[in-house]
């Protein structure tokens, strides 16, 4: 948690409402997002209980098994599931033909109430990506189909700036801090009273009668235990025991427990949505999603021309590393956005002295090294700083292609005047272009954080890597190693 993260849950508590901690929206809000309340068994992994699914808040639709342990109905379950899935990817163009693609377009996108969601989600779409289509255990080329496109969405979910899947919890939580713990945060329901408090009420005092598992259920995909065992079991014993006559009722009767149990935390999705919507979104979110757009089209390519084939169980040592170095990189890239997005997350790398705003006071346009253009400005300002002479490059939002170079820092009255050397982006004439220089009276601010771009890590070929970390088998006609003596000893 950073020092304005903190001090923005202090005054959260004290004024008894959640603060902004982001001036804008740093997500993307499809046009028609895919909202996905899930509930599992508990004690079964992967058993799905019931999901209330759609993309009209009016209109939700409703699954639910009435014998979990049924494999037959779970299957079922599943199919309809990824019937109503697919049905909804399938209606965008920009996914389903790249070719015809539109900067700025409209895409699937899937919502879910918590990051618990989002693992369910993943291991559910393992459980289900290698079931086979053929046999005597055959299922509809929906449910693998189902797994595949799960695995695919949790996957993205991992990478930085991604809004492919989006956890409600999560997204609310970092553009506004309440004045409960980050742990009390992942109930959807006491997070959004902090933020909209029922008038007469206090963000405390509301999100205390939310965490009523009577009034607000939790959003899934765990259900409350006494609920479980007073309601939930009986219900299903019912279901299991009742007779050709009484089934149908008690098949009623467990879909509306279940209904209801959901039906609260649709509608707080909804409400999450729209709260979303209210802010602006940040500069770099378009480019984000383009770039969600274009994997979720090349995935529906793959998916085109081989539709059975499945992600592989687990990441072999090359290709986990070429992830591990895509997601560094794609972090480093987040991050800068959101911090030249936003002045109120560029405030936290002020506090931290990786960043500095403040005042030009002096310049020198005109200035020379050899034959290069090197001004200098002075800039005044009263943030603390923990940056030290040519220790990085620091870039300025306004100027992105320019350089700047700590020359000095020494204190003033009220605070310090830096001076910075600055290099590039002033044209190709031997004075710089104008407006290509900050000016006199113009207020700056210089960060290490750069929208620049990092390329991949050099990564050795499946050939060329050792057999025990994924490569090929060991060549038997060549002798092993032999241990010496001495290790032999040990």
């Amino acid at each position: 948690m950073s020092v304005l993260t903190a001090l923005a849950r202090a005054y959260a508590a004290a004024a008894g409402r959640a603060q902004p901690i982001a001036t804008v929206r740093h997500v993307h809000v499809a046009k028609r997002p895919f909202v996905l309340v899930p509930l599992a068994l508990a004690g079964e992994p992967n058993a799905p209980l019931a999901a209330m699914i759609g993309d009209d808040p009016a209109a939700p639709r409703f699954l639910f098994v009435s014998q979990p342990y049924d494999r037959r109905q779970r299957f079922e379950f599943t199919a309809a599931l990824g019937m109503a899935l697919n049905t909804y990817i399938g209606g965008f163009s920009s996914v389903t033909t790249p070719d015809r693609q539109v900067p700025g377009g409209d895409g699937p996108q899937l919502w879910v109430p918590s990051t618990a969601g989002v693992t369910f989600l993943r291991l559910f779409g393992r459980s289900l990506r290698f079931q086979s289509t053929e046999g005597p255990y055959a299922v509809p080329l929906t449910v693998p189909r189902l797994g595949m496109w799960l695995t695919f969405l949790a996957e993205q979910a991992e990478h930085p700036g991604s809004s492919t899947l989006v956890a409600a919890t999560d997204v609310l939580a970092r553009h506004w801090a309440t004045g409960q713990s980050a742990l009390e945060d992942a109930h959807l329901a006491a997070l959004l009273a902090w933020i909209e408090p029922p008038d007469g009420m206090t963000g405390a005092e509301a999100a205390r009668a939310a965490e009523n598992p009577v009034d607000h259920p939790p959003a899934g995909p765990a259900t409350d235990p006494v609920f479980d065992r007073v309601e939930l079991a009986p219900a299903i014993d019912a279901c299991r025991t009742a007779g050709p006559h009484a089934v149908r009722q008690a098949k009623a009767k467990l879909e509306k427990l279940l209904r209801d149990q959901v039906a609260p935390t649709w509608d707080l999705m909804w409400r999450s949505i729209d709260r979303m919507r209210t802010l602006p979104p940040g500069a770099s979110v378009a480019s984000r999603w383009q770039r969600d757009l274009t994997r979720c089209a090349q995935y529906c390519a793959d998916l085109a021309a081989d539709s059975r084939f499945p992600q592989a169980k687990r990441d072999g040592a090359v290709r986990a590393a070429k992830r591990l170095d895509e997601l560094e990189r794609l972090q480093d890239a987040f991050d800068a956005d959101r911090a030249l997005d936003d002045p109120l997350v560029m405030a936290e790398h002020r506090l931290e002295g990786e960043a500095f705003e403040g005042t030009v006071i002096t310049s020198e346009p005109h200035r020379r090294t050899g034959q290069a253009k090197r001004p200098l400005i002075t800039v005044s300002t009263t943030d603390r700083i923990r940056l030290s002479l040519g220790e990085a490059t620091l870039s300025c939002q306004r100027f992105p292609k320019q350089e700047a170079q700590i020359v000095s820092i020494t204190d003033s009255a009220g605070g310090r005047e830096v001076v910075l050397e600055l290099a590039g982006g002033m044209g190709q004439k031997a004075l710089p272009a104008e407006g290509s220089l900050p000016v006199v009276g113009e207020h700056v601010c210089y960060s290490k954080l750069r929208q620049k771009f990092r390329p991949r890590g050099d990564f050795p070929d499946r050939n060329q890597t050792p057999w025990t970390h994924g490569g090929p088998p060991p060549d038997p006609t060549k002798p092993a190693i032999q241990a010496t003596p001495e290790e032999e000893q040990s």
